[in-house]
């Protein structure tokens, strides 16, 4: 039986060495509203840092001892730059007062734009703004990805094979996992160009992947069953008419379906293994180096993105809302609504000084894809996110900050029939039939997390003369590990995450 017929039909039923050091760790709070501080920068001394997570929460190693002139400086969007003294941090919880603005120096800083000359400015200065050139990143990348089925109903109407019957398919649905959960983690390089897909190389120092093994799809189970059933009534040289709907293709059975060359295939099942291996450990590096960089790719610094709110401007609604601090500085906070057919909500941040948004928050107001035909549906219904960008060595603006989330769902109602016919059978053509009914709805969401603590301008030969490793690959965690990345600055995971256990 050819391998594609077997995942057709399975589809169809589940459609560097670490010196001595020290952390600081703390949860960063808001003086009136109590509430957590997300986003928030922590540097030592003002060179190195990380952002804290969704739960204002943050974790920070020190690769040096600590004397007195050391500081811990946490700045955040609307609050006063924080100082503390590194060698006398004890505090698990951190307070941060909103910084107020007097509107006199609001009238200084400013020349009292309209909302329409500040978005002209922003648009026309984006080339000076920018870093658009050879950059070398140093990152911390999680992905997060869910899949929830909503809905899996397969109801047999006819069947011709007695082992065919609803109680087997019922197993088959009985043993699908629901709900599972993924995460991948990478610390490394990223060397390219910035809005060049193809100008990118990763360097990957360490890279996790959290996921349950038994909540795996694997097909070699689920294969031997249907194997052990159709080698009992499928007839050799027969082949498939599958149906759905108005629709129909056609599956023939390789005669070696019956036949056991174990013993032949051997030396080439070896290879092939290895082969599969080599392309897996190659992928990880070529798959999430593209989703790395497009984080910065697809953002509204380009034109012919998703997030187009200043290339269609015309689009949109801008209010200003507000003036407010970051980093010491002032920005404007600006409001944008759609004014027609366009996608996003959001607000902007914009320096007063040079009209460079430093900060994006977005979200959808309509579904971005929608499709339904034929039974088969799909809609993206979900893409959010944050954007924070910084000056880096080169006094340009890169992106610092990345928190996007992407929710789908995928649907199937229609009947489905499978027709066995052999022409060389004297009589009727048609062996068997297995005639049903599915309904499925399956939900994706991923969330993809990104800080970078140092981002510098390099050469054109900088870049050509580094080489990527193809053989790296992700370490395997059946649990959350706290040591695996102990003495690494990454982002802190969420509670999610911390209880995350495969079952044994």
């Amino acid at each position: 039986m050819k391998q594609n017929f077997f995942l057709f039909i399975f589809l169809i039923f589940s459609v560097f060495t670490i010196q001595a050091q020290q952390s600081i760790s703390a949860k960063l709070i808001d003086s009136i509203s109590q509430t957590p501080i997300p986003y928030a920068t922590i540097e030592f001394n003002e060179k190195s840092g990380v952002i804290s997570n969704e739960h204002g929460k943050f974790q920070i190693y020190i690769n040096k001892s600590i004397t007195s002139k050391d500081s811990l400086f946490i700045r955040c969007l609307g609050f006063e730059t924080k100082r503390i003294a590194a060698q006398k941090f004890t505090d698990s919880i951190i307070i941060l007062s909103p910084k107020s603005i007097e509107l006199k120096e609001v009238m200084v800083s400013n020349k009292n734009y309209t909302i329409e000359e500040i978005i002209e400015k922003v648009i026309e200065n984006i080339a000076t703004n920018y870093d658009f050139e050879f950059t070398k990143s140093k990152l911390f990348y999680r992905e997060s990805y869910f899949t929830n089925i909503l809905k899996n109903d397969v109801k047999v109407i006819k069947s011709s094979i007695p082992e065919f019957n609803q109680k087997f398919i019922d197993s088959i649905l009985f043993l699908m996992p629901k709900n599972t959960d993924d995460y991948t983690e990478i610390l490394g390089n990223l060397y390219g160009k910035t809005g060049d897909d193809e100008l990118q190389k990763l360097d990957i120092i360490k890279a996790s992947h959290l996921y349950d093994k038994s909540k795996e799809i694997t097909f070699e189970g689920f294969e031997e069953k249907f194997n052990t059933i159709l080698k009992k009534y499928v007839k050799r040289d027969s082949y498939f008419k599958i149906k759905s709907g108005i629709f129909g293709t056609k599956e023939d059975i390789d005669s070696s379906f019956f036949d056991n060359p174990k013993a032949k295939q051997t030396e080439a099942l070896l290879e092939q293994e290895k082969k599969k291996e080599l392309e897996k450990k190659q992928n990880f590096l070529k798959f999430r180096k593209h989703t790395i960089a497009g984080l910065e790719n697809h953002s509204f610094i380009f034109e012919d993105t998703k997030l187009n709110f200043l290339e269609k401007h015309n689009k949109y609604n801008f209010e200003l809302l507000d003036y407010i601090f970051l980093n010491d500085e002032f920005v404007y906070k600006v409001k944008f609504t759609p004014k027609r057919s366009a996608d996003f909500k959001g607000i902007i941040y914009i320096n007063t000084d040079d009209f460079a948004i430093v900060r994006l928050d977005y979200h959808n107001v309509k579904a971005l894809k929608k499709f339904n035909l034929f039974g088969l549906s799909f809609t993206h219904h979900l893409q959010k996110g944050t954007l924070i960008y910084s000056k880096n060595t080169s006094n340009k603006y890169a992106l610092k900050y990345a928190d996007i989330e992407q929710g789908s769902k995928f649907g199937v109602k229609r009947p489905l029939k499978i027709i066995e016919k052999n022409k060389h059978v004297k009589g009727r053509r048609k062996q068997n039939e297995l005639s049903t009914k599915i309904h499925f709805i399956i939900s994706n969401t991923t969330k993809k997390e990104l800080v970078v603590f140092e981002n510098e301008s390099i050469l054109e030969e900088t870049y050509n003369a580094f080489k990527e490793k193809a053989d790296v690959e992700a370490t395997y965690l059946p649990k959350y590990d706290p040591e695996f990345w102990k003495g690494y600055n990454v982002i802190e995971p969420n509670q999610a995450i911390k209880n995350f256990k495969s079952i044994e």
